[in-house]
């Protein structure tokens, strides 16, 4: 049976749900008291010191899903997040829509890619985020054969979009034990070859810093995708853009 949702920038994706292996981990089963908290589109100089900061003083660790676009401008502060000990993933070379590239091109942007973030940062890269959400069965056929595995999201902080604070922590803190909650460390533009409008204005640390007290209320904490996965069991969907 499926169903259609709508994903980051409102694009529909069909819905079927299949067994495992195939499809996108959107959240882990666990017993543990933990969520994970998720990065995108950095690292980004100021921004990401911030949410860093803000990770450091909740003593929560995130999983950075991380452009190399970006890597290449500031690749000490990668080094950073590293040493934070938080966990490195792959969002692409850039932010341009998988799904609108040549079919044959996929495959070797997702092995080269893997390698030159793995040489990087010095560490295994297992998680792959695709731009927007947006994957076809042959972008995670290509996915899987360079090595990674696919990662969705669940609740959000909304932080790539103009909304008011409180919006922002209704979104965000919705999630339960084993939730994937998506964050943005960096904003894609110009040098991500995209154009999605100006950025918003906030405060990223002040809104992590809210995010964790938030989950600490619940009796939860933060950690990265692979702290969290360690607890559990990865949950799967297979989410296909049209």
């Amino acid at each position: 049976m499926s169903a259609l949702h709508r994903l980051r920038n409102g694009a529909v994706t069909a819905v079927r749900r299949v067994g495992a292996p195939v499809g996108s981990v959107m959240r882990v089963r666990t017993d543990a008291p933990l969520v994970a908290l998720t990065f995108d589109d950095g690292p980004v100089d100021g921004d990401t010191q911030k949410v860093l900061a803000a990770l450091g003083d909740a003593g929560a660790t995130a999983t950075f899903f991380v452009l190399l676009t970006r890597v290449r401008r500031a690749p000490a502060l990668l080094r950073d997040v590293v040493a934070a000990g938080h966990e490195i993933a792959l969002h692409g070379p850039d932010h341009r829509r998988l799904t609108t590239l040549p079919p044959d091109s996929v495959r070797s942007r997702m092995r080269d890619s893997r390698s030159e973030l793995e040489d990087a940062a010095g560490v295994p890269v297992r998680w792959f985020r695709p731009p927007y959400g947006a994957q076809n069965m042959r972008i995670w056929r290509a996915t899987r054969a360079a090595g990674m595995t696919p990662v969705l999201w669940g609740p959000t902080l909304a932080d790539w979009r103009t909304t008011s604070t409180e919006e922002r922590l209704r979104l965000a803190v919705q999630g339960e034990r084993g939730a994937i909650i998506l964050g943005h460390d960096g904003f894609a533009d110009a040098v991500d070859g995209v154009d999605d409008g100006p950025a918003p204005e906030l405060d990223k640390g002040r809104l992590v810093s809210a995010v964790a007290a938030g989950y600490a209320d619940k009796g939860l904490s933060l950690r990265s995708l692979g702290g969290v996965a360690a607890s559990g069991r990865l949950v799967r969907e297979a989410r296909f853009t049209h």
